[in-house]
């Protein structure tokens, strides 16, 4: 890649830790990509139920992938680095910051018997009541927990454990933080107080020295070291600052920063965060702080979000296209003529919350075509959203529009499909950039290229498409979503026997 001219010094790196691969983008002050790139790593499946990570080779293909940018962008023009990652790490390192194993992932489930032996002795209201989350295997604390007693040799050795974008931090810094927007992995974190509550921690068998110092998301935490600007390329003296969880680093990058607005992800993962001014909880759903302070996110997470799409063209696509797929798919009516898809690839997150349920496919016959399966697959990811949204209806809280981000974001179709499931207006910004945006406003605000968030927001974002939904579609699917739900609940059983 060619250098280009010298670019004004108000430049911003985003970092983004993905499930599947590392993102590294450079910004101006208004939004617009200099440069990017991405950098794949391993998923590893050591046991049934176990998925982990080993998070230097996170750093290893940030490295690869920044030095790739500066190919292009000079490190003296970049003027902050933020970094978002992955939620409900739980990576031990010692006082060197050497990390000591593998960190089971969002979707790792290992510590099922855990959380049932620890909802029996502290009780869930006890848990909820502080940390305004359900205690489920996925989350920080009960990996945590299975640390300390199946590998105490770790566990008695862990200086900090970190979350995806701390450890990264860390290995730019030096530095040991605990960001607010991650915090809610962690049950002794106070959701309402954002601060760590010792006396649960204590009920729970652990303390909180051995997580780190709590932080705002835009807070500079220190400058890139000797070491790391040696191996990276990058300038030593950039400041960093926390950064937060890739969902609310997307949140911000789609737009979204005040009460009421609402955003639908479509990366590996879907779901979706509504932005509250105050903690409002549901023990199906998620709730953390947002990276922008004094806000909090309701957040629906569910396995089945762009790595359906993406399983079915490994598996079954047969060399084709996402664009060959959905052509396919558009060809059919909605609700796929009674094709149904249940999306649980890996278990399921919010709101069942059934680490033990099954993808399913629903009502397949020889009348059926490819396109049948793909568009139920599309649709199933919709259900799944929409299913979030009734749940945190249940609040009180209402949502009248989303706006949409992730690569799931550039398919018309899909959007328009999660317009008509949902009933719901749906924005679509520079899908794609919106979570390493996201991490490199916070650095912007953190640095003071902006004044503020509302000023970052409005100079950085911009709407691409508005998918309105089809009100006769719109009933479709209402009977469509009632066998949706109606094949869990007649299967919910069966999925756990087998």
């Amino acid at each position: 890649m060619e250098r280009l001219n010298k670019i004004m010094a108000e430049l911003l790196l985003g970092i983004d830790i993905g499930t599947s691969a590392c993102k590294v983008a450079v910004f101006d002050r208004l939004g617009k990509v200099v440069a990017q790139t991405n950098k794949p790593y391993k998923l590893y499946y050591p046991n049934p139920g176990w998925v982990e990570q080993n998070p230097d080779e996170w750093w290893d293909a940030i490295v690869n992938g920044i030095k790739e940018i500066l190919d292009v962008v000079s490190a003296n023009d970049i003027a902050g680095i933020g970094i978002d990652g992955q939620s409900w790490s739980a990576i031990p390192v010692d006082k060197a910051g050497n990390c000591l194993h593998n960190t089971p992932i969002w979707m790792d489930t290992r510590a099922r018997d855990i959380c049932d032996r620890i909802l029996n002795e502290v009780g869930f209201d006890n848990i909820f009541d502080v940390a305004g989350n359900g205690f489920e295997p996925s989350y920080s604390t009960p990996k945590m927990l299975w640390f300390k007693e199946n590998k105490p040799e770790v566990y008695n050795n862990t200086y900090k454990f970190l979350q995806s974008n701390s450890y990264i931090a860390m290995k730019l810094t030096g530095e040991f933080t605990q960001d607010l927007s991650q915090g809610y992995g962690i049950h002794f974190f106070n959701m309402k107080k954002c601060c760590y509550d010792e006396t649960l921690a204590d009920k729970l068998g652990l303390s909180v020295d051995k997580v780190p110092n709590l932080t705002e998301c835009h807070a500079v935490i220190g400058e890139v070291i000797e070491e790391a600007a040696k191996i990276t390329g990058l300038m030593a003296g950039t400041k960093v600052v926390a950064g937060g969880l890739d969902a609310a680093c997307g949140t911000l990058g789609a737009g979204v920063y005040m009460k009421g607005q609402t955003q639908e992800q479509g990366g590996q993962a879907g779901g979706m965060s509504i932005c509250l001014d105050e903690a409002v909880a549901h023990p199906k759903l998620i709730l953390s702080p947002h990276v922008v302070p004094d806000h909090w996110l309701l957040q629906g997470g569910t396995v089945g979000g762009g790595g359906v799409l993406r399983w079915f063209k490994s598996e079954l696509g047969e060399g084709e296209s996402f664009d060959d797929l959905t052509f396919l798919a558009e060809k059919v009516s909605p609700g796929s003529d009674g094709v149904t898809f249940l999306p649980y690839m890996a278990g399921e997150r919010s709101p069942i919350w059934n680490p033990d349920a099954k993808g399913v496919f629903y009502g397949i016959g020889f009348d059926k075509t490819k396109g049948h399966i793909v568009r139920a697959a599309l649709e199933g990811v919709a259900y799944s959203l929409e299913h979030n949204l009734r749940t945190a209806a249940e609040t009180g809280v209402e949502v009248d529009e989303l706006s949409a981000m992730g690569g799931a974001a550039n398919s018309l179709l899909w959007t328009q499909i999660k317009a008509d499931v949902t009933g719901k207006i749906i924005k679509v910004p520079a899908s794609d950039t919106a979570t390493t945006l996201g991490a490199a406003i916070l650095a912007g605000v953190g640095v003071g290229i902006y004044n503020s968030f509302e000023e970052a927001v409005k100079d950085t974002i911009q709407i691409t498409r508005v998918h309105k939904p089809n009100m006769e579609n719109y009933q479709k699917y209402k009977k469509s979503m009632d066998l949706y739900l109606e094949l869990y609940d007649n299967l919910k059983d069966t999925f756990s026997k087998y």
